[in-house]
């Protein structure tokens, strides 16, 4: 164990130097909170009291503990902002076994739309604070609660937890899902994964793609779980249609074909590709209506290119919903431009709503539409075959009615319920509960 700390306490010196090379802020930050964490290992393992060959979290410790409390289950995640990761946490606690202990800490306090929608399940949701210090907060708060698992849902968190585990007398399995590829995260973030991710008990990808990006020596240890959205509800919602169809068309519900998005506004859900395919569109084809769910960085960016375009009463930005799936409700066509996925929540809502989805070969997403079936593929970027597709779409009642049972058939496989059965499975596994 001793040897493990010291390779990432002798590797602290490359925290160090992307610190100061790096001249992006958000690879400054991303670099200076990887530092920090060197620096606590390098702190804790100093001045730990316990031995440092303390013994991981196995299933024969966990079954050594008299009196067993209820499992006890604390998810890390950055942040409860309105993302993909952030609402399948909420989609397993909505489905999760009442006799777990949930727990979800976030790392920043501002990403608070779904707190309310967490706390709503039973679980606790705390803010792990500390400021720079933040490695030695999560420290007293994994201390205090105790947990039986460790769910990791952030690269950055996982390494702090794998390091506290490796350091300190916290007993904890832990389990990270990976939600995105790792060519997405920051150069400094993936070196602190390849050397720390031994310490995970269990690790899953949300699809394939991300188990294919990982690094090679951790493929085979490595499953692909569909996660999944609460089916009933939303099968339930279908119904609804042409109440919110009235809401936001008015007297036109009938006669306008209604294509939507539902996606963060950042770089990777390229914006910009749909903004361009949106105006192809309506040059030569009248009664298409576009809503644009969502909240970022981009927002304001692209409100402006609606108008600077004239687009503004074809476009419609709806920000930031709290009753998002309502208003998918209404789409005829559910599209996603994006140039990088994981596997998107919001695709996995339009199946189950019925919706047929246009959308790009980005990540996961192939992995779950099938060409030609339920829905149509086009390649990243390719901003004519987005408004071709579309267009397809829009022009051919039958198609779509097709299009959209298959996506509705298709929702069978992305259900909360069974996934989080099957997460909560490795839970018990891991803890010596099975």
């Amino acid at each position: 164990m001793r040897g493990f700390v010291e390779t990432i306490i002798a590797n602290n010196t490359v925290f160090h130097g992307f610190v100061y090379t790096s001249i992006n802020p958000l690879h400054d930050r991303c670099a200076e909170v990887l530092r920090s964490i060197g620096q606590i290992a390098r702190f804790v393992s100093q001045t730990a009291p316990f031995p440092m060959s303390h013994t991981p979290h196995t299933a024969q410790t966990a079954q050594n503990r008299p009196n067993q409390p209820p499992l006890r289950v604390a998810h890390l995640i950055k942040g409860l902002g309105p993302g993909g990761a952030e609402r399948l946490i909420v989609n397993q606690l909505e489905t999760a076994d009442p006799n777990i202990d949930y727990t979800v800490l976030r790392l920043i306090g501002h990403k608070s739309h779904l707190v309310s929608a967490v706390e709503a399940t039973g679980a606790t949701s705390m803010l792990i604070g500390g400021g720079r210090l933040w490695p030695l907060a999560l420290r007293k708060k994994l201390a205090a609660l105790d947990p039986d698992v460790i769910h990791a849902h952030s690269p950055v968190l996982a390494i702090a937890a794998r390091l506290l585990i490796s350091v300190t007398n916290i007993d904890a399995a832990i389990l990270t899902t990976e939600h995105n590829r790792w060519p997405r995260h920051h150069r400094v973030t993936r070196l602190g994964n390849r050397l720390t991710a031994a310490r995970d008990t269990a690790r899953i990808a949300v699809s394939e793609d991300v188990r294919q990006s990982m690094s090679t020596s951790l493929h085979a240890t490595t499953e692909v779980l569909d996660h999944g959205v609460p089916l009933g509800p939303l099968v339930e919602l279908r119904a609804k249609r042409p109440e919110m169809r009235a809401r936001l068309l008015g007297d036109a519900a009938d006669s306008t074909i209604v294509i939507g998005i539902v996606a963060n506004f950042r770089p990777e859900k390229a914006y910009d590709v749909f903004l361009d395919a949106a105006e192809q569109l309506a040059a030569r084809r009248s009664g298409i209506r576009f809503f644009v769910v969502g909240q970022g960085p981009g927002e304001a960016a692209f409100r402006h290119g609606v108008r600077e375009r004239g687009l503004d009463s074809v476009i419609e930005v709806l920000g930031y919903r709290d009753d998002a799936t309502e208003v998918m409700s209404a789409f005829d066509i559910f599209t996603l431009t994006s140039r990088h996925e994981g596997k998107p929540v919001s695709l996995m809502e339009a199946f189950a709503l019925g919706v047929p989805v246009v959308a790009t070969r980005a990540g996961g997403i192939p992995e779950a539409v099938t060409d030609g079936e339920n829905g149509i593929l086009v390649d990243i970027d390719d901003t004519s075959a987005v408004s071709n597709a579309w267009e397809r779409l829009a022009n051919d009642d039958a198609l779509r009615t097709r299009m959209g049972q298959a996506a509705a058939a298709s929702a069978v496989g992305f259900d909360a319920a069974v996934a989080t059965r099957s997460i909560e499975s490795v839970y018990r596994s891991i803890a010596g509960r099975g």
